[in-house]
């Protein structure tokens, strides 16, 4: 039998953290988690915690915490989540800066240590972060994935499950586009056991849903009032480590890099991809209708506006 994986956990924080937690009650494998010097042992304090819920929870694996990067080395999953959280009022966009030096110095570190990782980028603004990891890393574009669509498929999905009081294992939702509020879910390929969710909700209550799934986000931004969401994110990050891991090559969307496809000529954006032991297996082109269409390509020119602000096109 094969060694277990060993996934990296940049940032120990709450989304980073609550990866961990889901991840090791899943098995995926070995944990690092890793932060910044300056929060001293508090990566180690919230390893050593999980790693000692391991007998009531049942699950073996190795967890560790720490402030240097030596010990990452040979991960086979890096997952990005350092960076500075929104606040109320703040947009995705406005963290750009800062959280560009934080990830290019972490990819920096990380890739020096595991050059033949896979990388997971959560920061925000998420197409821009992983368009960034990219270009530090110097990997082949399947190695780089932003994740995005799968949560925002899953408070997508809650809404739905909700709205419908049906359980949320028989829905199904496709979404594309940038990680925010220009996101572009399509009911049109979402469903209820194949029932198109266009034949079980009226148009106008669909309409309220979907701004209710881009804005889903800043609507727990607002709820906290000293942080953003981190329960969703981590499952949804955990999603696609188990993909990988256990080269599953589930069809999720995931911030993908895109050149001919869909006509978006060189950018990281959401797009449906088959995920799996090599990360982005292919990218999966589905026909978009005109209104679809306009709604992806002003999407798309949100990405672009922040990438080319980064310097990186």
């Amino acid at each position: 039998m094969g060694k277990r994986a060993k996934i990296t956990i940049v940032g120990a924080g709450h989304v980073g953290a609550t990866t961990a937690h889901w991840s090791a009650i899943r098995e995926l494998g070995d944990i690092v988690l890793v932060d910044i010097p300056e929060t001293g042992d508090m990566p180690k304090g919230k390893a050593l915690d999980l790693l000692e819920s391991s007998p009531i929870a049942g699950f073996d694996a190795n967890i560790i915490g720490t402030t240097g990067y030596e010990e990452t080395k040979d991960s086979d999953i890096v997952v990005v989540t350092a960076g500075v959280p929104r606040k109320p009022g703040m947009s995705r966009e406005d963290l750009l800066n800062t959280n560009a030096k934080i990830v290019r110095s972490v990819v920096e570190q990380a890739v020096a240590q595991s050059p033949n990782c896979i990388l997971i980028i959560v920061t925000n603004p998420l197409d821009a972060m992983t368009h960034l990891a990219w270009k530090v890393s110097g990997f082949p574009t399947n190695r780089v994935v932003g994740q995005a669509g799968v949560l925002d498929t899953a408070r997508f999905r809650t809404f739905i499950a909700m709205e419908l009081k049906v359980s949320v294992k028989d829905v199904h939702a496709m979404l594309m586009g940038g990680h925010g509020d220009a996101m572009v879910p399509l009911p049109r390929y979402s469903c209820v056991s194949g029932i198109p969710v266009t034949q079980l909700i009226p148009k106008e209550r669909l309409d309220q849903i979907i701004e209710r799934t881009r804005k889903g986000g800043g609507e727990i931004v607002n709820l906290l009032k000293t942080g953003s969401a981190y329960y969703a994110p981590g499952a949804a990050v955990t999603d696609m480590i188990e993909a990988i891991v256990r080269d599953r090559r589930r069809l999720l969307p995931c911030s993908a890099y895109c050149d001919k496809e869909f006509g978006v000529g060189g950018l990281y954006v959401g797009v449906p991809v088959i995920l799996g032991g090599n990360g982005v297996e292919k990218v999966v082109e589905i026909e978009l209708n005109d209104e679809e269409r306009a709604a992806f390509e002003k999407s798309v020119a949100g990405v672009r506006t922040l990438v080319q602000q980064l310097g990186l096109l």
